[in-house]
Order: structure tokens, then C-alpha cells, then sequence
């Protein structure tokens, strides 16, 4: 499982929340970390390396992203302790701790906790306009459909939600910069998007090029509900330029992880220094929005880290000690 790296180091000595840090036990805390995201053009990517830098420089610790292939090598990766840090979908999270991940299958990936709610993942397809593929049954039998990168949480669920509306298509994977470009070049027909919103790659292309934004009918939102562990969701029309108005799709909730192993003190400060400064993660990705305590009960699949639990615990958001990782 190699990855490719993109580090950035922050050390800030004056810092308004690293004075009150600073008189914490620091006990067994990294001199760095590195949080596992996924492929460039993603929101895993922006929203992953933007908070690994603003909580490396308010907590005083060297910290940065590393490009990954998504949710599932994510898991695998902070399981065995490869990466500290990661961001997973409930869904690849659930197969892998179930041993049902493709990349190990059998091994049960129970030594990684939650942090804390990020946001929903919206399934939604993107075409050029040119094409005159303006729903899912006007994709055309053979279609080239982009799914991301191989073991993605798109990858994993978007091909088997294809299959159950019918649609006949030729798989391909890719960063989803790259399946943009080759979308752009008409090299591919469709590209599934499992992402938060905005994505940055279907900003860019309708920068471009125009672009049809196309969300499911009722028959096919109730059909992709009743067979996966998703749920439904609209994306409001000012997310996209393309969009006229609101598009209903299928959505998947994302977490913030961690290792299991690592200090209870430093997970209690990432989670402080998050959950009370959404405003600033907002100002990271506007699908930060969806990142605030609240939001902790979605989590129906990983144990709670202790120290995550101890600051929702802290602040009225009851976790129950059989959630949290003895």
C-alpha cells in the first residue's frame, strides 16, 4: 500500500490556543503526525490537509496530509498503525472492521476509533451537456463511468448501485482530477462522484466546460435506499453553477479516525481544537458545516477513542462507556 506523501511542517510559537495546550500533559504526544486522505481533486484531500495543517499549528505538532486511495486504505493504514490518522465512510469503515475489506480480506480492523463527525457523502454523477445524458436512464449501454480511485468509498458502492438501476458500463478508476480531464477529453462518458460538496473537481469543470449535474428520480433514490447504508440527501442548487435547482441523490456519512493506541491527551486536544472552531473549518471546506458535535450520533460503527469521548462527555453529548475503546 504505497502512498504518496505531502507533508507540511507548522510550528507557530504564539499562537492564541497553544498557551492553555501548553500546560497539558503531553505525555507520549508525536513530534508529528500524518493524516490519511485520498486523490487530489477530492474533498477528502482539501478538507483533510487543511485541518492536519490548522491543528498542527495551534497544538505545536509538525502535521500534514498523505494522498491515500480513500476510506478503505485509510482503515487499513491506521489499524496497523501505518498512519495515525485517517478519514473513512461508514460504510467501507463497517466492511473493514467486519474483516469484509477487499485490501485484506479476513483481517478485522478493530484498532481504530472515531474522533468525530466530519460530513455526508453524496452519491451524484457528473456529464458534459454535449453528451445529452441528462438522467441516469439516459446513460447509454457500454458507458465509460469514472469511479474514482480503486477501493474508494465510490469505487466500492457506486458500481453495485449502477448495476441495481440497470445501467450497463465499462469501469474505470482514477484520481478524480485525472477522470475530470478524461472527462473533459471525452475519453469517458459519466464520472461518479462519491465526495463531500462542493467537489473541487466538478467546480472545476464547470469552469471549463458545461457540465450536467444529474441527480436520481423517486423510483431510483427508493431503490438505492432499500438495498445500501445510505440515505437520502439533496444538494442545494447553489453548489454548483450547473445546478437549477436542488438535485436529490444518496448519501454516506464520514468520520475523522484514529488509532486506537495513540495518547488519550492528544486526542482530547484535536477534538477540543475541531469541534470548537467549526467556523474555521468551514473556512477549510464549506462541507465542514456538517462538522459539529451534534453530528456524533452517526456514528453507529466505530468505538469512540477516549479522548474524543471525553470531550463530548464533557459537553453534554453523552457517550456510553460501552461505545468507547477500554
Amino acid at each position: 500500500m504505497k502512498t504518496q506523501a505531502v507533508m507540511t511542517a507548522a510550528f507557530v510559537s504564539t499562537l492564541t490556543l497553544a498557551a492553555p495546550v501548553a500546560a497539558q500533559d503531553r505525555a507520549g504526544w508525536p513530534e508529528s503526525f500524518t493524516v490519511g486522505t485520498a486523490s487530489q481533486g477530492g474533498t477528502y484531500f482539501a478538507y483533510g490537509s487543511g485541518w492536519a495543517n490548522f491543528v498542527a499549528e495551534n497544538l505545536g505538532v509538525s502535521g500534514g496530509a498523505e494522498i491515500t486511495g480513500g476510506p478503505v486504505q485509510n482503515m487499513a493504514l491506521v489499524h496497523t498503525g501505518d498512519l495515525k490518522f485517517g478519514l473513512t465512510t461508514m460504510g467501507p469503515a463497517r466492511e473493514s472492521r467486519d474483516g469484509q475489506s477487499p485490501l485484506a480480506p479476513g483481517m478485522k480492523m478493530d484498532n481504530v476509533c472515531a474522533m468525530f463527525p466530519m460530513y455526508e457523502t453524496p452519491f451524484s454523477i457528473t456529464t458534459l451537456s454535449s453528451s445529452g445524458i441528462t438522467s441516469i436512464s439516459d446513460i447509454p449501454d457500454g458507458a465509460a463511468i469514472g469511479f474514482g480511485p480503486a477501493g474508494s468509498t465510490s469505487d466500492t458502492y457506486f458500481p453495485r448501485m449502477m448495476e441495481t438501476l440497470g445501467v450497463d458500463f465499462e469501469r474505470r478508476n482514477g484520481s478524480w482530477s485525472d477522470l475530470g480531464g478524461q472527462l473533459q477529453d471525452g475519453l469517458i462518458d459519466v464520472v461518479a462522484f462519491a465526495a463531500g460538496i462542493p467537489i473541487p473537481a466538478v467546480s472545476q469543470l464547470e469552469v471549463q466546460t458545461d457540465v450536467n449535474v444529474i441527480g436520481m428520480n423517486d423510483e431510483e433514490a427508493r431503490k438505492i435506499v432499500d438495498n445500501f447504508p445510505v440515505s437520502e440527501f439533496v444538494i442545494p442548487a447553489s453548489t454548483y453553477q450547473s445546478l437549477e435547482a436542488p438535485s436529490r441523490v444518496v448519501s454516506m456519512w464520514n468520520f475523522a479516525m484514529v488509532n486506537c493506541d495513540m495518547p488519550e491527551s492528544f486526542v482530547y486536544e484535536i477534538t477540543k481544537l475541531t469541534m470548537e472552531n467549526n467556523e474555521k473549518m468551514v473556512s477549510i471546506h464549506k462541507a465542514a458545516r456538517h462538522s459539529v458535535p451534534e453530528n456524533y450520533t452517526k456514528n453507529t460503527v466505530l468505538p469512540w477513542h477516549p479522548g474524543a469521548a471525553r470531550w463530548f462527555n464533557e459537553n453534554g453529548y453523552s457517550i456510553e462507556d460501552a461505545a468507547i475503546k477500554q
